[in-house]
């Protein structure tokens, strides 16, 4: 794999690489169908949260992911994949709306961190990450998130709060970026990758350590559609009770 052949900061330099598929491809590549659902309900509607409704084979699914976007335009209308307060609570009222129509959760996941604007804070960034951990830890549907990318501390886990968690194998999971650690630690922004080893932030490390549950092979979307399929048709057959109480002992065991 992929991953494996990779040094821990090679992998984050891969996640933030030019050229990597998206949230949008990946919604193309898993999906029949979709229809994009727009705004919070409250203030507006960020693009970097693209949310909406498609069909895995024959399951009805809510699919929320971040998006980057791919070029210069495309990543100044998506925010380079920050997400502020309006995206959060987009992606909790179109899980809301899933858990109303029995609907599961996919969530893809590729993001530096939330959006750290004055602006984003005056809107309640804070509360609406927290709000989207609480209420995820309830939620009566399966959730799966996926990280395809970069997934950057709050910002990554507001979607990642899952009945199961995947990463891609060049994708990577921290509540620190790497130079940003380094530079916090030994005040030397250079040491980034010393800071990525010991972070752990890679998917191979995250899988050992229990804390993701599957590695995904880059490149695979064939073998991933029909992964996720089996996956979320394995969820829905547990009980809204077992699901909610398997989901909070996940959580719960993490250190242990």
């Amino acid at each position: 794999m992929i991953g494996m052949n990779m040094e821990d900061y090679e992998i984050v330099l891969s996640a933030r690489a030019d050229g990597r598929l998206t949230a949008k491809d990946y919604i193309n590549g898993l999906t029949t169908d979709f229809m994009e659902l727009h705004g919070d309900r409250l203030y507006g509607d960020d693009r970097a949260v693209i949310g909406g409704i498609g069909l895995i084979q024959d399951i009805p699914v809510t699919v929320i992911g971040i998006e980057k976007g791919k070029n210069t335009q495309e990543r100044i209308e998506h925010n380079f994949g920050s997400a502020g307060p309006e995206g959060y609570r987009k992606a909790l009222r179109l899980m809301k709306q899933a858990e109303k129509f029995k609907r599961p959760v996919l969530c893809l996941v590729d993001t530096a961190g939330a959006f750290c604007g004055i602006e984003a804070e005056e809107h309640g960034q804070g509360r609406a990450i927290a709000d989207n951990l609480y209420e995820m830890s309830t939620l009566k549907v399966p959730i799966l998130s996926i990280v395809n990318g970069e997934g950057g501390s709050g910002g990554a886990l507001a979607l990642s709060h899952a009945d199961r968690i995947w990463m891609l194998e060049d994708a990577y999971f921290s509540v620190v970026s790497p130079e940003n650690c380094a530079n916090i630690l030994w005040k030397d922004t250079g040491k980034a990758a010393d800071a990525a080893r010991a972070l752990s932030l890679t998917a191979q490390k995250l899988f050992k350590a229990g804390l993701i549950d599957k590695v995904v092979k880059s490149g695979d979307m064939k073998g991933l559609a029909s992964d996720v399929y089996k996956e979320l048709h394995s969820l829905m057959q547990k009980s809204t009770e077992n699901l909610i109480d398997d989901r909070y002992r996940r959580f719960r065991k993490v250190g242990y």
